[in-house]
């Protein structure tokens, strides 16, 4: 047993799935290789467990011993994410590939930090959530693709932290594999001998149903997302993205219904203020009212307290699965995103009149890709868009989960979660999205910033709810 800062490791094992005595080898999609060297995607689930279920023995002998089994047995359905990225000499691209005894890292642990603490909205310091994730491990041959943690706050509850390598799974795959753990946790804790998943559980891996445009090309599509680094062309190994931690703080914000509701009637009260390309809309997604709204307080912030910074841009990613022609099925597991930039001006984020600009900006963008595909904007553009306002100085806004992913729907046998955190986010600039927990149809804004930006942002979330 060994201990590292407030986190006691009880057990570091390897989850098999059964009978698994099979080799499979899957290719990637260059969908798939644009994500081969960023960073993990990172969460936490946090539960709240009941008295009757809160204390260490009932945890260690009925909660572990269950998630281990039902673990294994999603694994036998997602069998390729028990296994490892490899690049093979004489291969042009990466494979996903599963041999036999191959695992998932799985970590049980216990923390001494206090519960309400780490799982409170307010702003807390952007380290703690750190400990709470595992480490997902990449080398020049090999990368892993799934790790796992889940950790024991006594008497109080427990967190599940999940560690995704994004060339094989983007947030919706991560998600439906998250769920169907979930789904088979709760069928054998009833004691369901071979549960079978939901249909919309089942996994797709079949990557021929991705048609590449531009050849798939690894090392191409690598020296073109990162032309300024010195890298062994077929290293696996992850680009340093560091989180950032020294005088940051980690909150959430929340946009209820209402909120959203009065911020769609202001920008569509000034919708034919500006030239647009569209005419006013019936109706404004969540998605592009939360981004809006939070985007223009993180520059107005931003603008304020570091050096009166101007120039502002934003990348969203799309879901392609419906949008490919012929569309593919939800529960297709691996990367089907692509990035796109808005048109707003570099200033429109911090005018006066910044929500409405901007969420005009990002509709606009959905509804062209909508009506004209994802690759109307040419593959090529999207790299040379972001380096071109990088070196111009452009700070750029991203975005990761979404409202859509029922993330607090994932009850594995003990209620649904208390809080879920995106983590990586502390690895760049951008919000994070999940739907509000109590189901009334708001939005989560997750973020990780310096504490006097945050202080920045928070008053101006606040007073911009108020004042309309």
């Amino acid at each position: 047993m060994a201990s590292s800062s407030n986190i006691k490791i009880h057990e570091h094992i390897k989850v098999v799935p059964p009978s698994s005595n099979q080799t499979t080898s899957i290719s990637l999609t260059f969908f798939d290789i644009f994500w081969l060297r960023f960073h993990p995607i990172e969460y936490i689930l946090f539960y709240t467990l009941p008295n009757s279920q809160s204390d260490t023995s009932f945890f260690f002998q009925t909660i572990v011993p269950n998630l281990k089994s039902s673990l294994s047995l999603t694994l036998q359905h997602f069998l390729p994410l028990a296994g490892n990225i490899v690049w093979d000499f004489e291969s042009q691209n990466p494979k996903i590939q599963y041999t036999p005894n191959d695992g998932v890292s799985l970590l049980i642990a216990e923390s001494d930090l206090d519960f309400n603490h780490v799982i409170e909205n307010s702003p807390k310091e952007a380290y703690l959530s750190r400990s709470f994730i595992p480490h997902l491990k990449s080398t020049n041959s090999f990368a892993s693709i799934i790790s796992l943690q889940i950790t024991l706050f006594p008497k109080r509850g427990f967190s599940i932290g999940i560690s995704t390598h994004h060339a094989v799974l983007d947030g919706k795959s991560s998600i439906i594999f998250i769920k169907a753990w979930a789904y088979l946790c709760n069928k054998t804790f009833e004691t369901e001998e071979s549960p079978t998943l939901l249909q919309e559980l089942k996994p797709i891996f079949n990557r021929e149903i991705i048609k590449d445009p531009n050849g798939n090309n690894s090392i191409k599509i690598l020296s073109k997302k990162y032309p300024s680094q010195k890298r062994n062309e077929r290293s696996l190994k992850n680009f340093h993205f560091e989180p950032k931690l020294k005088d940051c703080v980690r909150a959430t914000f929340e946009l209820k219904h209402e909120d959203l509701d009065k911020i769609k009637q202001r920008v569509l009260s000034t919708w034919e203020t500006f030239d647009t390309r569209e005419s006013k809309p019936q109706n404004i997604s969540s998605f592009v009212l939360a981004c809006a709204y939070s985007l223009v307080c993180l520059a107005k912030a931003i603008h304020e307290v570091q050096n009166y910074k101007e120039k502002f841009g934003f990348v969203f990613a799309v879901d392609c699965r419906t949008r490919l022609k012929p569309p593919i099925a939800n529960n297709y597991i691996g990367n089907c995103i692509w990035g796109h930039f808005i048109d707003a001006q570099p200033l429109d984020f911090i005018k006066e009149d910044g929500v409405s600009l901007v969420a005009k900006s990002i509709y606009e963008k959905i509804k062209m890709i909508n009506e004209k595909g994802f690759l109307e904007e040419a593959i090529d553009d999207v790299y040379n868009k972001h380096s071109c306002l990088t070196r111009e100085g452009f700070e750029i806004f991203g975005v990761a989960g979404s409202n859509r992913f029922g993330v607090y729907d994932i009850d594995l046998g003990w209620g649904k979660p208390t809080k879920v955190e995106i983590v990586s986010i502390d690895r760049g600039l951008a919000i994070g999205l999940a739907e509000s927990k109590d189901g009334s149809g708001g939005v989560e804004v997750g973020l990780v910033l310096n504490k006097h930006v945050m202080n920045f942002f928070s008053t101006l979330f606040h007073e911009g709810l108020c004042t309309h």
